[in-house]
C-alpha cells in the first residue's frame, strides 16, 4: 500500500492532521492503538482564553481561538455531530486576594474578563463567599463525539489501522519509509506521551505530567456555564454530566487513577456544591507537556521524512487544530512553521 503520509496516533493532533490532509485531497493512513487513557480521551476539551492566577491571556489567543472555533464547527458539520459549545466561565474567587487581582485586570480593560451584576445568581447551587468573575468566550470541545466519529470515518474509508506501532518494523530510506505493508513519503508521530520514548525525538525537552478527572452526574446543576474554583467543573455533551479536574502531578509511579485525587475531588465538591451529585467515572492520563510550554512540530533535521506534531500539554484543543493546519501547509507548500514550535530549533541536539 502506497500513501503520502503515515500518521501515528489519532488523538487531537493526529485527528486534525489527517483532517487537513483529507480536506486538501492528499493521501494518508493513520495507525492508532486506541488507548482509552490517552490524554485526548481523558481531557475535558476546554478552551480557556486566559490562564493562571494572574489571569493572563494565552499565547496567540487572537489567532488560535477563532481558528479553533471555526475548525471544530467545520468537522462537526462534516461528521454530523455536536462538536463544540461556546460557554461563559464563572470564576469563583477562592479568597479576597484573587478577587483583588482579577479586579485589577478588569480595570486595565483586559480582554475576555468581566463581572456579573447579580453575584448571588448561583447561590442555590454553590457555596461561595468572595464573589465571582466571568471569562468569555470559552469553549467545551466534545472530544468524546469527535474522536470516535472521525475514527469511524477513517475506518469506512480504509484509512485507519488499529495497531500498536513498533519501531522494529519501521524502515527509513532517504526519500520514503516502509512500515509493514505501508510505503509512505513521510511518517509523522502524533503519539502524545509516547513521544517521550520515541527513538527519533526522545531528546526533545518533554515535561510529562499526570492529570486526573472524575465524571459526575449532577442533574440539578445548570449546564450553560463552565465553573472554576480550585478545580474546573465543565458540562459534557450528555445532559446532567460534568467533568471535574485539572491537577498536575509531576512525580508519579504510573498512569492509573489515585485514591488521593478522588478524595480531594470529593472534598472539593462537598464544600462547593449545594446540589446532589454522583461520581460516574474516575480517569487519569499522562500529558505530553514540554519544558518551554510550546508544541513540537516539524521534521527531524537528519531524517527529513520523519516528523512530529506533539507537546500540546493542557492546550491540545486550541493548539492542536492550528498547528496541524500549519504542518499540513508546511508539507504541501513548504510554508514555514512558527519558530516557537518548529523542532528545527533543536537541530543540534537532535543531530547527535
Amino acid at each position: 500500500m502506497k500513501t503520502g503520509t503515515l500518521i501515528i496516533g489519532q488523538g487531537i493532533s493526529g485527528t486534525f492532521l489527517s483532517w487537513f490532509l483529507q480536506q486538501a485531497g492528499e493521501d494518508f493512513v493513520v495507525i492508532d492503538d486506541g488507548k482509552p487513557n490517552a490524554s485526548s480521551r481523558v481531557a475535558a476539551g476546554l478552551i480557556n482564553p486566559v490562564t493562571g492566577r494572574r489571569v493572563v491571556k494565552v499565547w496567540m489567543d487572537d489567532v488560535i481561538i477563532p481558528f479553533a472555533e471555526k475548525v471544530y464547527n467545520e468537522i462537526g458539520s462534516f461528521l454530523n455531530i455536536h462538536s463544540i459549545d461556546k460557554k461563559k466561565i464563572v470564576d469563583f474567587f477562592p479568597n479576597p486576594f484573587m478577587k483583588e487581582s482579577f479586579l485589577k485586570k478588569l480595570k486595565l480593560k483586559e480582554d475576555y474578563i468581566g463581572l456579573i451584576d447579580d453575584e448571588n445568581f448561583l447561590k442555590d447551587y454553590f457555596n461561595y463567599e468572595f464573589g465571582i468573575g466571568t471569562i468569555f468566550p470559552a469553549y467545551v470541545i466534545h472530544l468524546s463525539n469527535i474522536l470516535p466519529a472521525w475514527k469511524s470515518y477513517l475506518q469506512a474509508e480504509q484509512l485507519l489501522f488499529n495497531d500498536v506501532f513498533s519501531f522494529e518494523e519501521l524502515v527509513v530510506n532517504t526519500n520514503h519509509i516502509i512500515y509493514k505493508h505501508i510505503e509512505a513519503e513521510r511518517i509523522i508521530f502524533c503519539d502524545g506521551a509516547d513521544g517521550f520514548n520515541n527513538k527519533y525525538f526522545s531528546l526533545l525537552p518533554f515535561a510529562l505530567n499526570k492529570g486526573e478527572a472524575i465524571i459526575i452526574e449532577a442533574s440539578d446543576l445548570p449546564q450553560e456555564y463552565i465553573y472554576k474554583k480550585s478545580m474546573i467543573l465543565a458540562p459534557l455533551s450528555e445532559k446532567g454530566l460534568f467533568w471535574l479536574g485539572t491537577n498536575y502531578i509531576w512525580d508519579y509511579a504510573d498512569n492509573l487513577p489515585t485514591k488521593e485525587f478522588r478524595a480531594t475531588a470529593e472534598q472539593t465538591l462537598n464544600n462547593w456544591l449545594k446540589v446532589p451529585y454522583k461520581i460516574i467515572e474516575h480517569k487519569s492520563s499522562i500529558r505530553p507537556a514540554t519544558v518551554e510550554r510550546r508544541p513540537f512540530a516539524g521534521f527531524h533535521p537528519v531524517h527529513k521524512n520523519i516528523g512530529m506534531l506533539n507537546g500540546m500539554g493542557t492546550k491540545g484543543c486550541s493548539l492542536g487544530p492550528y498547528f496541524a493546519h500549519k504542518l499540513t501547509k508546511n508539507i504541501l507548500k513548504g510554508t514555514a512553521l512558527e519558530k516557537e514550535v518548529d523542532i528545527s530549533r533543536f537541530e543540534r541536539i537532535l543531530s547527535l
